[in-house]
């Protein structure tokens, strides 16, 4: 694996495993809590989290006013939406099953990165796709058998993956952005819109216990995970983060099962086997070829050691540092993912 594949493998790792661990600790904290007032205090610690990692403007691009349509996008989608229906489902299913089901938002994340932004799934990448495809209807038919409440909670999360693929494209035009403003000010929109939900729907506060755990999971399982899967997806693309992301279902199921859930069975067992082959699939993909690139101008955090940033500094910075620079036309051939500077069609 190349070296910016590796990197954005390891974030997209350390985001998965910080999210993974959240899930089984909201059914816990969001117990008797309304799913909108969860999604709120949730995102709260997220906003405090981002705002606490924001970098100088010298070595982060900052968001602009024309982000803001997306970033309103994304808070309808993934921090209001998604993370209410993730509170609702848990509430009515297995920890272990909810959790496994959100390998799933890999899924919808990869096919809505190659529908909207064009990127390449070979033949490796779509039978991992598959996949993580089959082991999702095992775990929904299998849910099917033990009743009806559980087959709703789990339809309820699987509503979630599909809010948070849409979150994880829109997220992808924004990877240019500093990631700690980025989370601040999307997690910022969520609160209000899950606060405003959850008054109109009369949910009643929790008390200060849970708020504080809730508010806690937030910080690190949703503003520190975005705050690494937005920079996994700067060096590794859409659809490969949310791949590699994909590890945070089992996570969640591992520490469900060390919390005390005993809902797993044969199907379930099916279901997850199948979600993790396909996982490990789709990271044994390399993808090389000889490849051009257009004059390009814009701005964002690199280094000038990585191959695309040859431009001339008087002295010269020592690492990460943000400015608006220009990328004269080249071909080359090399290993690569679809990040920023690889988005071009095949």
């Amino acid at each position: 694996m190349n070296a910016p594949a590796l990197r954005g493998g390891l974030l997209a790792l350390l985001a998965a495993v910080l999210f993974g661990l959240s899930t089984p600790l909201v059914q816990r904290a969001g117990a008797g809590c309304g799913p909108w007032t969860t999604a709120g205090l949730l995102y709260a610690g997220a906003a405090l989290m981002g705002a606490l990692s924001r970098r100088p403007p010298e070595r982060e691009a900052r968001v602009a006013r024309t982000d803001l349509s997306r970033l309103l996008a994304m808070a309808v989608f993934g921090a209001a939406l998604g993370p209410a229906a993730l509170a609702w489902g848990l509430q009515r299913s297995s920890a272990t099953g909810a959790s496994l089901l959100l390998t799933l938002e890999a899924l919808f994340t990869a096919l809505l990165a190659a529908a909207f932004y064009r990127e390449h799934l070979d033949r490796r990448v779509r039978a991992a796709l598959g996949l993580l495809l089959a082991g999702g209807v095992v775990l929904v038919l299998d849910s099917g058998r033990t009743g009806g409440g559980q087959l709703l909670g789990l339809l309820a999360v699987l509503g979630a993956t599909l809010a948070w693929g849409l979150d994880n494209t829109l997220s992808r035009g924004l990877a240019e952005r500093d990631p700690g403003q980025v989370v601040a000010v999307k997690a910022s929109l969520g609160v209000l819109l899950s606060g405003l939900a959850a008054l109109g729907a009369g949910e009643a506060l929790p008390g200060a216990a849970a708020a504080f755990a809730l508010v806690a999971i937030g910080a690190t399982g949703y503003g520190l995970s975005l705050r690494f899967y937005l920079l996994a997806q700067r060096a590794f693309g859409a659809a490969r983060t949310g791949s590699v992301f994909a590890f945070a279902p089992f996570i969640g199921a591992v520490a469900a099962l060390a919390l005390g859930d005993r809902a797993a069975g044969s199907g379930m067992a099916l279901g997850g086997a199948l979600m993790l082959a396909g996982v490990a699939l789709h990271l044994a993909e390399s993808h090389g070829h000889e490849h051009a690139h257009e004059a390009l101008d814009h701005e964002h955090a690199h280094r000038h050691d990585d191959g695309h940033h040859d431009h001339a500094h008087d002295p010269m910075p020592a690492g990460e540092h943000s400015h608006w620079h220009h990328h004269e036309p080249a071909r080359h051939s090399h290993a690569h993912v679809p990040d920023i500077h690889h988005q071009h069609p095949h």
